[in-house]
C-alpha cells in the first residue's frame, strides 16, 4: 500500500504533471478540471512538450552512442503508437524520421508534410496499391516481407522507372522478454525472413533493375527493457551483413525499435541512452571483430517517444464494493470509457496506473480496480490500484501513460465513438482530432435514416 495515493510518479507522469493548490492535476499548465468542462469526458491528453523532448532525447542518445563508435545514426518514429498530422509535425521537426505500416498512416503522414525520402513503410502485406503509391510518391525505405513482395515490388518500380530502395526484415530468432503476441523475430510468426532464406531474398534483389538493396532490418518485440535481446539479435544480423557485404555496398542496418517504458512503480525500465550505448557497441564489436566499416545504423522507438507524454481522464460513474474473499476487499470504480479507448489490458493483461485528477483525496488509501462500461467482464481499464477511499461518482480520474497504443488501437466497440485527441502545451489546449459521435458512426450504416436503400 502506498504511503501516498495521490502522489504523481515522475517515472510516469509527464514532466509537467502537477497538482494546485486545490489537489487538482495539471497538464502541460492546463487543469484537468478545465480540459473535461471544455472537451468532456473521457478525453486523450498529449503533452506536445514531453513529446518533442522525448523525440530530441531518442535522437541525441543514437546520435551519441553512434558517434562514439565513428558512425551515424538515423531515427525513425515508429507511427503506429500514436500517429496524427501533429505528431508527425512534432517529431519531424525534431529530427525523426518517421516509420508507417499502412497505406492509411503513409497518408496520414504525407499529409502533415513528411519528405517521402524521410519515411520507411513496413507491413507483411502490402497490397500492390500501396506499393504503388509509395514507389509514386519516392518513399525513401520500403523494407521487403516476402518473395512475393520483392517481385510485385519491382515490377511497379520499373513502371515507374524508378529504383526503389529496400530493406529485408530479417527473423533472427532472437526471444524478446515480453508478451507472446508483442515478439515479433522467433520463427513461428509472420514477419519477414528466417535467416536461412535472406541470402536467397538478396540475390534476387540485387538482380532485379527495379530495387536497391540498402540493408537488413530485424524487430524483437516490442516493451522491452534492456538492451540484452538487441544485442544478442545484433549478433546474427552482423554475422549476415558481413556475409552479404562481400557482394555489395551496404549502406544501413537497422534494429527495429520497440524499447520500453514504466507503466507502474514497479517498472523498471534501462535509461534510452544505455540501451543506446548497449546495442550500438554490441554492433561495433561485431563489426571490428569481422574487420569491417560500421554500417549506418537505423532505429524506431515509438512507445518510448509518445507513451508517458499521454493521459486518458475518465468520469467516475459508479462505485461499488466487492467482497472479493474473506479478508480482501476490492472497490470497482468504473469510469465512462474502457476497452474501446485502451485495448491493451485486454489483449495483453497490459497494467496501468490511476490518479484522482479533480481533487486529491483525504482518505486513506483503498484497493481499487478501474473498470469501463463496456459489456465485458474483461473491461478493465486498471487492474490494481491504490486510490483514496474516498473516491465518488462525478470524480476526474487519470490513467497516465496512455500516449502510444490506446489511440491507435481504439474501436467502436458497443457504438461507442472514438476519443478526442487534446494537446497541451504551456497552458493552452487545442483538438488534435474531433470526438466522433454516434451520428459519425450512423453515418455508415446504409439502413439508418437517409442513407436506407443505398448501394
Amino acid at each position: 500500500m502506498p504511503a501516498d495515493a495521490n502522489d504523481l510518479s515522475p517515472a510516469i507522469w509527464p514532466a509537467s504533471a502537477r497538482r494546485d493548490d486545490e489537489g487538482a492535476l495539471h497538464i502541460g499548465g492546463v487543469s484537468a478540471r478545465e480540459l473535461a468542462a471544455t472537451y468532456g469526458t473521457p478525453l486523450y491528453v498529449m503533452d506536445e512538450s514531453e513529446v518533442r523532448a522525448h523525440a530530441r532525447r531518442a535522437l541525441a542518445a543514437f546520435g551519441n552512442a553512434t558517434a562514439a563508435h565513428g558512425g551515424r545514426a538515423r531515427v525513425y518514429y515508429a507511427g503506429k503508437a500514436l500517429l496524427t498530422t501533429d505528431v508527425v509535425r512534432w517529431v519531424t521537426e525534431e529530427g525523426l524520421r518517421v516509420d508507417v505500416c499502412s497505406a492509411g498512416e503513409l497518408e496520414v503522414a504525407l499529409a502533415a508534410g513528411a519528405e517521402p525520402a524521410l519515411l520507411g513503410f513496413h507491413g507483411n502485406n502490402k497490397s500492390p496499391a500501396a506499393l504503388e503509391r509509395a514507389v509514386e510518391v519516392g518513399v525513401g525505405t520500403v523494407i521487403v516481407d516476402s518473395d512475393i513482395e520483392i517481385e510485385r515490388l519491382s515490377a511497379i518500380a520499373e513502371r515507374h522507372d524508378a529504383v526503389q530502395p529496400v530493406l529485408v526484415r530479417v527473423r533472427t530468432g532472437v526471444h524478446a522478454e515480453t508478451h507472446a503476441f508483442l515478439a515479433t523475430a522467433h520463427e513461428d510468426q509472420k514477419f519477414g525472413f528466417a535467416l536461412d532464406d535472406v541470402r536467397a531474398a538478396v540475390a534476387r534483389i540485387r538482380e532485379l533493375p527495379g530495387l536497391q538493396f540498402a540493408g537488413l532490418h530485424a524487430h524483437i518485440g516490442s516493451q522491452i527493457f534492456d538492451a540484452a535481446g538487441f544485442v544478442a539479435s545484433a549478433a546474427r544480423l552482423v554475422e549476415l551483413h558481413a556475409e552479404l557485404l562481400e557482394r555489395g555496398d551496404i549502406p544501413l542496418l537497422n534494429l527495429g525499435g520497440g524499447f520500453g517504458i514504466a507503466y507502474t512503480s514497479a517498472d523498471d525500465p534501462r535509461p534510452l541512452e544505455e540501451v543506446a550505448a548497449g546495442i550500438v557497441g554490441a554492433v561495433a564489436d561485431e563489426c571490428a571483430v569481422r574487420g569491417i566499416p560500421l554500417p549506418e545504423l537505423a532505429f524506431e522507438p515509438g512507445r518510448a517517444i509518445v507513451g508517458q507524454a499521454g493521459v486518458t481522464l475518465y468520469e467516475v460513474g459508479t462505485v461499488k464494493p466487492v467482497q472479493v474473499t474473506a479478508d480482501l476487499e476490492r472497490l470497482y470504480v468504473s469510469v465512462d470509457g474502457g476497452m474501446s479507448d485502451n485495448a491493451r489490458p485486454a489483449l495483453y493483461g497490459a497494467q496501468y496506473s490511476a490518479r484522482l485528477a479533480s481533487r486529491a483525496g483525504d482518505a486513506e488509501p483503498a484497493l481499487v480496480r478501474v473498470v469501463g462500461s463496456h459489456c465485458e467482464s474483461g473491461d478493465i481499464v486498471v487492474d490494481a490500484e491504490y486510490l483514496p477511499g474516498d473516491v465518488t461518482p462525478g470524480d476526474l480520474l487519470a490513467v497516465p501513460a496512455t500516449g502510444a497504443y490506446c489511440f491507435s488501437l481504439a474501436s467502436t466497440y458497443n457504438y461507442t465513438p472514438r476519443l478526442p485527441v487534446v494537446a497541451v502545451r504551456d497552458g493552452r489546449a487545442r483538438v488534435l482530432v474531433r470526438r466522433e459521435t454516434v451520428a459519425d458512426l450512423l453515418a455508415r450504416d446504409t439502413g439508418a435514416g437517409p442513407n436506407e436503400g443505398n448501394a
